[in-house]
């Protein structure tokens, strides 16, 4: 009896400690970050290195609005391509598809999670930015390269596109049947059963997804520094070229530090995206409570 009670004990404490330790990994991550930044938050106000676009690490000015402008429309367009498709398809999957369908799709699925984003930077500089560039884009716009927001935005969709099935999947395999088969009886259709029921009852999770699908779509380097042209400029179409944070980050560092303040404007850089993810967690956490409240059946 004793020994039990030692044993429950023992791990009671030793998932504390665990769990202390990953809220610790947060706040050195936070504050080693904001070290590193803070010559050049001390040398210039927040307010001006988030609001000015004048990017010129020679002459010692260093504006980032551009820079996020870039991180969040990308960003923002990678969600509203890849969640449309998402829904539908994780619908189809649970809702009508035959199993052999599952069969097949689930595991392309892995496949497309698994593969590099050097692989899907790739395909985006071969299949979409050429696209763009010579068959989209002339009839919106005089020119454009083709390497733009519109390319990132594609590419990161179709990355966060089996993540977002996935996830889907399996929340929407948690609706109980009983609510399904009530509503069939009441001689609901299976689009109606599937956006009154099972949307419904699944909301919270899908918020979940989303954001989750948001911080990846936001924190990816390597195939969006591929196919949005690093051009420091505003963006004001999707034709344009974009440089987000991420890009600006994987392609400057270690090259560049011998500049001065230009290792504490990367940092800062960093800083803001960790800033940003957490603020956006936080919020869609409070969201995500008052979304379960509203939609409890």
């Amino acid at each position: 009896m004793i020994w039990r009670l030692f044993k429950d004990k023992t791990a009671k404490r030793f998932m504390q400690i665990l769990t202390i330790f990953s809220l610790l990994t947060v706040v050195l991550m936070a504050w080693g970050l904001y070290y590193k930044s803070s010559p050049i938050i001390q040398a210039n106000s927040i307010k001006e290195l988030l609001t000015s676009s004048e990017w010129s690490p020679l002459a010692g000015k260093f504006g980032f609005f551009s820079f996020i402008l870039s991180s969040v429309y990308v960003t923002a367009l990678s969600v509203a391509i890849a969640l449309p498709i998402s829904l539908l398809t994780a619908l189809y999957l649970t809702e009508n598809a035959k199993s052999w369908v599952k069969k097949l799709v689930f595991p392309v699925l892995d496949i497309l999670a698994g593969i590099p984003s050097v692989v899907y930077g790739l395909w985006g500089t071969i299949i979409i930015v050429p696209f763009i560039a010579d068959v989209l884009g002339p009839h919106f716009v005089d020119y454009t390269s083709g390497y733009t927001v519109l390319a990132g935005g594609t590419v990161l969709s179709v990355m966060i596109i089996p993540l977002l099935v996935s996830l889907f999947v399996e929340i929407f395999s948690t609706v109980p049947k009983d609510f399904k088969d009530a509503s069939s009886s009441l001689g609901a259709t299976r689009w109606q059963t599937s956006r009154l029921v099972v949307l419904r009852k699944a909301m919270p999770g899908i918020i979940a997804a989303v954001v989750l699908a948001v911080s990846k779509a936001f924190g990816e380097t390597l195939a969006v520094l591929m196919v949005c042209g690093n051009m420091v400029k505003r963006p004001e179409s999707l034709f344009d070229s974009c440089y987000p944070l991420p890009a600006l980050i994987a392609n400057n560092y270690g090259e560049m530090l011998s500049l001065p303040m230009y290792e504490s404007a990367l940092m800062f850089a960093a800083l803001v995206m960790f800033v940003v993810i957490l603020f956006f967690n936080a919020i869609s956490r409070i969201i995500l409570q008052r979304v379960e409240k509203s939609f409890k059946l």
